[in-house]
C-alpha cells in the first residue's frame, strides 16, 4: 500500500510540474545585419494588429505617450562599433530603443542598456534622441517589424513598421577610415609579430633554421625588441651551432625580461646560458 501510495504522489506531482508549452502572442525575433564593417543586432518581440487600432489618439499604442517599441520587454540594439543615426553621433554599445509615436512623426529615444524593463528607463534622458516622419505603408504590415534595408558601404536604413505605419532613419558606419588604415598596414609587409611568428614555427617545426634565423632577424633588429623574441632567436642560433651568438641573445634576453619583470625568462635564460657555456 505504501508502494502504490508513493508512486501515486509521483505522478501527481509531475502533472503539476508539467507545462503546456503554447505559441508566444508577441514572437521574440533577432535580426544580425552588417553594414559596412559594422555588427548590428536587434532583439525585439513582434506584436500583432489582430484586428485593433493601433498608432492613435485612443489607440493601443496612443500618440505622444512613450512606447517600449514592440511587446514584453524594451527593443534591444547593439552596434559593434560607432554609428550615426539621422546624421547624429552614437557610440559602439547596446541601447535600449522607447518611442513616441505621433500621426506625422515618431521620436525615437536610445538609452545605454542596462535593463529589460520599460519602466527602468522612462526616467531616464536618453544617449540620442532623433525624430524621423511617418509614411504610410502601401499595404497593411500585420507583425510589428523592426528591419534593416537600403545596405550600401557606410550606411543603411533602420526601419519600424506595424499595422499601416513606416519609419525609417538613417543609419551611418565609418568605412573609409577602417579600410584605409587595413590598406596602408597590409601593404606596408609583415610586421615583426608576423616574423617572429613565422620563426618560431619553422624553428618548432625543424624546418629551414636558416630561414628561421632570417625571420627572427627581422623580428629582433628593432630599437626596442621583445624578450621573448631575442629568447627564440636565442634558441635557434643554438640550435644552429653558434653556440657563442645564442650566449650573446640569451645574455640580451635576460636583460629584456629582468627589465620587464619575468622572472620565468630569467630563469630560463641563465640556465641556457650555463648549458652552453659549459659545452
Amino acid at each position: 500500500m505504501k508502494v502504490l501510495l508513493s508512486t501515486v504522489l509521483v505522478m501527481i506531482a509531475g502533472i503539476c510540474m508539467a507545462q503546456i508549452e503554447t505559441p508566444a502572442p508577441s514572437p521574440s525575433s533577432t535580426v544580425k545585419q552588417v553594414v559596412g564593417l559594422t555588427e548590428v543586432t536587434i532583439d525585439y518581440s513582434r506584436p500583432g494588429v489582430k484586428g485593433r487600432t493601433i498608432f492613435a489618439e485612443d489607440g493601443l499604442v496612443p500618440f505622444g505617450k512613450i512606447w517600449r517599441t514592440g511587446a514584453n520587454a524594451v527593443t534591444k540594439i547593439e552596434f559593434s562599433d560607432d554609428v550615426t543615426i539621422n546624421g547624429q553621433e552614437l557610440g559602439g554599445g547596446a541601447y535600449a530603443i522607447l518611442t513616441v509615436p505621433g500621426e506625422n512623426s515618431w521620436d525615437v529615444n536610445f538609452y545605454t542598456y542596462d535593463s529589460r524593463s520599460f519602466g527602468s528607463y522612462t526616467e531616464k534622458t536618453p544617449d540620442l534622441s532623433v525624430t524621423a516622419a511617418v509614411s504610410k505603408l502601401p499595404m497593411p504590415m500585420e507583425s510589428f517589424t523592426i528591419s534593416v534595408h537600403d545596405l550600401s558601404n557606410d550606411g543603411a536604413t533602420l526601419n519600424f513598421a506595424w499595422e499601416n505605419t513606416w519609419v525609417s532613419l538613417d543609419l551611418g558606419v565609418e568605412v573609409d577610415e577602417r579600410v584605409m588604415a587595413n590598406i596602408e598596414t597590409v601593404l606596408a609587409g609583415p610586421t615583426g609579430n608576423d616574423y617572429f611568428a613565422a620563426a618560431s614555427y619553422y624553428h618548432t617545426a625543424g624546418k629551414d633554421l636558416n630561414q628561421a634565423l632570417k625571420w627572427i632577424n627581422k623580428a629582433t633588429d628593432v630599437d626596442e625588441p621583445r624578450f621573448w623574441q631575442v629568447r627564440r632567436k636565442a634558441l635557434i642560433l643554438a640550435d644552429l651551432g653558434k653556440k657563442e651568438e645564442a650566449i650573446a641573445a640569451a645574455e640580451l634576453s635576460l636583460q629584456l625580461a629582468e627589465k620587464a619583470g619575468n622572472d620565468d625568462y630569467v630563469r630560463m635564460n641563465k640556465k641556457s646560458i650555463e648549458e652552453w657555456k659549459s659545452m
